[in-house]
């Protein structure tokens, strides 16, 4: 609780202005004029730190970039159009063909056809492993490895990763470390757990009300004779000559940004910002209601799945790891599609839609949606079962959403 405490104070002081408007500004400009030619050139090799152009960065983005970069403990950030664009930044900004990657835990289904699919072919190749495989993502590990990726917590098959021990790992290796940590912004800080990267879609508890579409990356500072100036990265080198301990941020910004063009709207990095404010009250709230609810229905014999009950192979890591929370989201198995689809047509209170983080209780049957084309494999691979219903908690009195769902099930059935 204490970090939510620290950022209901940080969070509206670094996004409101102590003179002028109260509220950011919103530059709604795709481009800006430069003045003179000499600043023109200053401009564009770095030595004026004024805007370039809009693909590059735009001042109410910026801003975004600092308040985010100051939650995780970063040098810096780079805001993007949405979660899969800081993604694809991160990753692409670091690995060329005939690369390695490796993925461990569940995973979005964005993200799995982002790794399983797109980046294969242009023969980066990625392995899959669960979070407790640990030996073997040890041994996996080669010369070709140029990124260990997880995400904070299994989205949607809730397994824990031991966040310290990986990073443990991809630290004695000299291998780039990045944690998807949309779910836990706040509850988990990657940075701090060893991660030299840290990657969000900002459109969910973020944002918080599905109105901005958004995300970002968030990067450690290069230190002296980092692991990363190492012949496993050798692009690097230039990077970390000539701007030190931001090289991360201009390599992604020139590796990546700036020939893909995954660039963050203004407009809704404003919104983003107003989402800010009010995040640690919204996310205290919520991870307390998720366990109150998931105790409730467990109880009440549907068959859930979340790392706060004692049957969870994961609930002594979450006692540990996770003691403000995991995020929104749990999971139930109502056995069949036939049930599932009862289930949520009968609910009064969620609404069905694939987004996650909101200020109203969402839900979701996977496998007929985000995983629909997944074969069978990946699907038993990521946990999604013929039943299974994705559910993330909102803001309502979590007696309403208990009585709700209780209901929703027994009608269904």
């Amino acid at each position: 609780m204490k970090n939510y405490e620290e950022f209901c104070t940080k969070f509206v002081q670094k996004v409101g202005n102590k003179e002028g408007a109260v509220s950011p500004a919103l530059i709604n400009s795709a481009s800006f004029a430069y003045g003179t030619a000499q600043t023109a050139e200053g401009i564009f090799d770095g030595s004026v730190k004024k805007p370039l152009y809009s693909r590059m960065g735009n001042p109410t983005s910026a801003k975004l970039e600092t308040i985010m970069a100051e939650m995780d403990g970063g040098v810096g950030a780079v805001a993007t159009s949405s979660g899969m664009g800081a993604i694809t930044l991160a990753t692409m900004s670091i690995v060329s063909m005939g690369d390695e990657i490796i993925s461990i835990g569940g995973l979005f289904g964005g993200t799995y056809a982002l790794f399983s699919e797109t980046l294969t072919r242009f023969g980066i190749k990625t392995n899959f492993f669960d979070v407790d495989e640990i030996k073997e993502i040890k041994e996996a590990i080669n010369d070709k490895t140029k990124i260990i990726f997880l995400e904070s917590v299994g989205n949607p098959n809730m397994r824990l990763p031991d966040i310290k021990q990986i990073a443990k790992i991809a630290n004695d290796k000299g291998v780039i470390f990045m944690v998807d940590n949309t779910i836990t912004p706040l509850c988990v800080s990657p940075l701090k757990l060893g991660a030299d990267i840290s990657i969000y879609s900002t459109t969910k508890i973020i944002s918080g009300n599905s109105s901005a579409l958004g995300g970002c990356a968030v990067f450690r500072a290069i230190k002296d004779n980092d692991k990363l100036n190492s012949s496993r990265y050798p692009f690097l080198a230039k990077f970390i000559k000539g701007v030190g301990k931001i090289a991360l941020i201009a390599n992604a910004k020139k590796r990546a940004l700036r020939d893909f063009g995954m660039s963050a709207n203004a407009n809704a990095s404003y919104q983003t910002m107003l989402g800010l404010e009010t995040l640690p009250l919204r996310l205290s709230r919520v991870s307390n209601s998720v366990e109150i609810i998931v105790l409730a229905l467990n109880k009440a014999e549907l068959n859930i799945n979340h790392p706060s009950l004692k049957e969870h192979p994961h609930n002594k890591r979450y006692l540990n790891d996770f003691k403000d929370g995991c995020g929104t989201l749990f999971t139930i198995d109502m056995l069949s599609k036939e049930k599932a689809f009862n289930f949520l047509n009968k609910t009064k209170l969620a609404t069905l839609t694939a987004n996650i983080g909101d200020s109203r209780t969402l839900a979701l049957h996977m496998a007929s949606t985000i995983y629909a084309d997944f074969d069978e494999p990946a699907k038993d691979f990521l946990g999604i079962s013929e039943g299974l219903i994705r559910i993330s908690i909102g803001l309502e009195n979590p007696q309403d959403i208990i009585d709700d769902f209780i209901q929703a099930a027994q009608q269904g059935i």
